[in-house]
């Protein structure tokens, strides 16, 4: 996720990341907020990464591997996943599950391979890798209780560390309660470039309200996994009418 900017308007949505002067960044617009239940969407469909016939479950966290290791940045396994086609409909075999109570994707192939208590890693590089490293990290990095691992083992870029000592900051002189809160979904994806070492993709999020928002995140290749950008200067969201344009994906 690429991120900052504060929300100004009486209505929009907020979540317990966006009280107390909190919000550092336009991903808080973007990428925190949501729904309480725990309905999951699993895609059944055959065939290459692509079109997906979704199911319906229910689940708690992201985290069907099983056992998983401790959160950490060892060594990733090889995953099966090696399709190099960018997607432009639901990528298939994949399984959402609720992590702080927005739905994150998940894949056997593609990954995330290993899942600990709060980060989530080891990606296919290939599209719906950086896809789905994309997602998990996006919200993993502003939702988990420990933010900072997530962050430093999973972001890059200049505007990493302050981003970490001004939320550290916000959260010493403001601190919030995490259980409450409006959050947004998953709701379409489009790809801006793909190459083996750098991925640009539009993610829309959307609001209990029915908004839509447009993300723009660059995930990197970097030491054997995809690494989330944060620069120093990010582009905050953008209002969208539909997801014309976009492929409809989501996991409520």
């Amino acid at each position: 996720m690429t991120d900052p900017s504060t929300p100004t308007d009486a209505d929009e949505p907020r979540s317990p990341w966006l009280r107390g002067g909190f919000v550092l960044a336009a991903a808080f617009i973007g990428f925190v907020a949501v729904i309480a239940g725990a309905v999951v969407l699993t895609s059944d469909a055959s065939g290459p990464d692509g079109d997906a016939t979704p199911s319906r479950h229910t689940a708690d966290r992201a985290t069907d591997r099983s056992p998983s290791p401790p959160d950490g940045d060892a060594g990733c396994p090889e995953l099966a996943g090696t399709h190099q086609d960018v997607p432009t409909s639901a990528p298939r075999d994949v399984t959402w599950a609720l992590y702080s109570s927005v739905a994150v994707p998940s894949s056997g192939k593609a990954g995330p391979a290993v899942v600990g208590e709060d980060v989530a890693r080891c990606y296919a590089r290939t599209p719906v890798g950086s896809l789905l490293a994309t997602s998990q990290i996006s919200v993993r990095y502003l939702a988990a209780d420990d933010w900072r691992k997530v962050t430093r083992l999973q972001t890059v870029g200049a505007g990493r560390d302050p981003y970490i000592a001004g939320r550290t900051k916000a959260e010493a002189e403001s601190p919030t309660d995490r259980d409450g809160g409006t959050h947004g979904q998953i709701a379409g994806f489009k790809f801006v470039t793909y190459s083996e070492s750098t991925a640009v993709i539009q993610t829309v999020w959307r609001f209990p309200d029915g908004r839509l928002q447009a993300a723009t995140t660059t995930v990197l290749w970097r030491d054997g996994d995809w690494r989330l950008e944060y620069p120093a200067a990010p582009v905050a969201p953008t209002p969208v009418g539909s997801l014309a344009g976009y492929a409809e994906w989501g996991g409520v």
